[in-house]
C-alpha cells in the first residue's frame, strides 16, 4: 500500500540568481506538493529519489536573470520561486487517468524541461509521461539513472545519427558528463575515438575506451589534430572556449579548433563539427557569431558549424541508453553523490569546472 502524498514537501528554491544560483538557494520545508492537473491525460506525479546536476541547471536561470532586469519578466520564463535540476529518477505515486504504460509504484527516470519551476531538487515533481522511461529491474541504480538523461541524450543525439562502424570521432572535452558518455557511446557504435583532457584525467578517459588522448595543458589541440589529415567523420566540441582561453582555469593550448577542423574532417562536406558546450560570455558569443556568419573567403572557417540543442526527451532513447548500461557497454561515471542537505555544495562543485563525470543528489531513499 502506497504512502499518502503529503500536502507540503521540502524543496530547494531560488527567487534570484544575482551573484550565482548557488548563493541564492534556500531550503523551503513547507513548499506545496504538486498534484495532477485536473483534466490532464499524460502526467505522472513522482516522488524523487535522485537528481543529477548539469551546467544548464545554473546557466539557464543565471542567463535569464542577467538578460531580464525585472523579476516579473523573469517569472514569465521560469515561475519564481523555482527549484533547479531537470534530470531525475523516482517513484510514481499518482498518474493522470487512462495512462496504461506507467503505474503507481513504478520507478522511472527522465528529464524535465529546462525552464521548469518545479525541478528535481524538490521531493515531488510532475512530469509528462513522454519524458519518462521505466528503470530496468537490474543493472542500473537510481543514481546512475538520474545521471543519464541530459548528458547521455546529448552525447547520443550528437553521435549516433552521424557515424557508422569504423568512423573516426573527435570529442573535445572527454572527462565531463557529455564527454564521458560520448566516448562510450562512440565506442559502442564501433568508432575510433580521439579525445582531450587535462593531465590528471588521462587514465580516466582511457579506461572509458578512448583510443587516443590529447593533453590540452601541454599540447596545442588544433595543431595536433591537423597532423592527422582529413580522416575524421565527426567533431563533438564540449568545450567551445574562445581560442587561447581556458574552460576550467588551467593552462590550455586549444588553438582555433573550428578553423583547423577543415584539415582533419573528411573533405567534400562529409565531416561534421557539432558544438555542444561553451561559457556564456561576450567573448564566446563573439567567437560563435564569427564562426556562424563569417564566410571562408573572408577568413572564416570552411566547415559548417552545427550548434547542438537537445532534441527533446524521448522514452525510446532513454530506454536505449538504459539498455546500454545494463549490457555493460556504457558506465555512467558518477563522481560524487551528495545528500539532499548539500545541494548548495553540489552546485559549487559543478561550477568549479573540476568535476570528473556526474554529480548526483540523493533526494530520498526508495
Amino acid at each position: 500500500m502506497s504512502s499518502p502524498i503529503p500536502p507540503q514537501m521540502r524543496a530547494w528554491q531560488y527567487a534570484s540568481t544575482a551573484g550565482g544560483l548557488e548563493k541564492n538557494l534556500t531550503l523551503n520545508t513547507a513548499a506545496p506538493t504538486p498534484s495532477i492537473t485536473p483534466g490532464s491525460t499524460d502526467e505522472l506525479l513522482i516522488r524523487v529519489l535522485t537528481t543529477s546536476l548539469n551546467p544548464a541547471d545554473h546557466k539557464v536561470p543565471e542567463l535569464i536573470n542577467s538578460a531580464l532586469p525585472v523579476n516579473l519578466l523573469r517569472s514569465m520564463v521560469i515561475k519564481l520561486p523555482a527549484s533547479p535540476c531537470a534530470d531525475f529518477c523516482g517513484v510514481v505515486v499518482a498518474t493522470s487517468p487512462k495512462i496504461d504504460n506507467f503505474a503507481v509504484g513504478d520507478i522511472v527516470f527522465g528529464r524535465l524541461p529546462p525552464t521548469t519551476s518545479q525541478g528535481a531538487t524538490g521531493e515531488y515533481i510532475l512530469a509528462p509521461r513522454k519524458v519518462c522511461a521505466q528503470l530496468p529491474k537490474t543493472g542500473i541504480t537510481p543514481e546512475e539513472a538520474a545521471s543519464l538523461p541530459c548528458a547521455g541524450l546529448t552525447a547520443y543525439q550528437c553521435i549516433k545519427p552521424y557515424v557508422k562502424q569504423g568512423d573516426k570521432v573527435f570529442i573535445n572535452g572527454g572527462s565531463g558528463g557529455c564527454g564521458t558518455f560520448g566516448i562510450q557511446i562512440a565506442k559502442a557504435l564501433g568508432c575510433f575515438v580521439t579525445t582531450t583532457c587535462s593531465t590528471g584525467k588521462i587514465e580516466l578517459v582511457k579506461n572509458l575506451g578512448a583510443d587516443e588522448v590529447i593533453d590540452y595543458t601541454v599540447t596545442n589541440v588544433a595543431e595536433e589534430m591537423k597532423k592527422k589529415g582529413q580522416t575524421y567523420t565527426l567533431v563533438v566540441d564540449n568545450v567551445g572556449v574562445t581560442p587561447g582561453t581556458s574552460g576550467d582555469g588551467k593552462s590550455q593550448q586549444q588553438g582555433d579548433l573550428y578553423k583547423a577542423s577543415e584539415e582533419f574532417l573528411l573533405p567534400g562536406g562529409k565531416g561534421r563539427f557539432i558544438q555542444v558546450g561553451g561559457p556564456l560570455s561576450m567573448a564566446s558569443f563573439k567567437t560563435l557569431g564569427s564562426r556562424l556568419f563569417t564566410p571562408g573567403f573572408l577568413g572564416g572557417g570552411k566547415t559548417k558549424l552545427e550548434l547542438f540543442t537537445l532534441k527533446g526527451t524521448k522514452t525510446e532513447e532513454l530506454e536505449e541508453l538504459a539498455g546500454l548500461v545494463v549490457e555493460g557497454k556504457v558506465k555512467p561515471l558518477v563522481e560524487e553523490v551528495f545528500g539532499f542537505e548539500d545541494v548548495v555544495k553540489a552546485f559549487e562543485r559543478i561550477k568549479s569546472g573540476r568535476s570528473k563525470g556526474k554529480l548526483v543528489v540523493r533526494v530520498a531513499k526508495e
